[in-house]
């Protein structure tokens, strides 16, 4: 094992170990509220013009693309943040070659199949999901527009390959898109609901899957 992973390694279980003992008997914190809500995709059809209402449905679905529980997984370097400020991950990561951390340390060293309550002060949960890891090289969006992100989202030459009805299927049933919405104590979850998400996501494709302006 490399001197630099045997490093970021003690880093990160010494971090954990702090959190996990750091007020150990008090009762974890209640998941925090987004007091952002979302429109329902219904709510657009007074938009006549097909395509101002696509670019208005994906706009509203942009709520969720631009929060911090997406963009935290889906930076362009290739190293996720944390928090709703996106700062940097601690202790310090990278993808590695498979997009879940690199050789000698994946990111289920510390993220395991579900949320796991720390009754931390700083750190309130650690996350986890069955497929955490960041997102592929190809939907990176961290730092680009709404109307960037959407160009990207629906073109399969910068998607990887992926048609509008996958592209779909992944924002509307997708596990780990999901956990989103179920971040674990200290998170904020994304607005609104999933299942409101992906119906934004499917009128946006319905409408011809127009873009704000880049």
């Amino acid at each position: 094992m490399r001197a630099a992973t045997v490093v970021i390694l003690a880093g990160a279980l010494a971090a954990a170990g702090a959190v996990m003992a750091n007020g150990a008997a008090n009762t974890p914190a209640a998941p925090a509220s987004n007091p952002v809500g979302l429109k329902t995709a219904a709510s657009f059809q007074s938009i006549k013009d097909p395509a101002a209402r696509s670019i208005a449905l994906f706009t509203e679905a942009g709520k969720v693309i631009q929060s911090p529980r997406c963009l935290n997984c889906h930076p362009v370097q290739r190293a996720p943040t944390q928090g709703d400020d996106l700062h940097p991950h601690n202790p310090p990561m990278i993808a590695g070659d498979s997009g879940h951390g690199p050789a000698g340390m994946p990111c289920f060293s510390c993220h395991t199949q579900a949320n796991v309550p720390t009754w931390g002060q700083d750190i309130k949960s650690i996350p986890g999901d069955p497929k955490w890891g960041l997102a592929p090289a190809e939907m990176a969006w961290q730092g680009k527009s709404l109307g960037a992100i959407c160009g990207q989202i629906k073109n399969p030459a910068t998607n990887g390959g992926r048609s509008l009805a996958e592209i779909h299927h992944h924002m509307a049933e997708d596990h780990l898109v999901g956990w989103g919405w179920n971040p674990g104590a200290g998170r904020v979850p994304a607005p609104g609901t999933q299942a409101q998400f992906g119906e934004l996501i499917k009128a946006w494709i319905d409408t011809g899957a127009k873009c704000p302006k880049a």
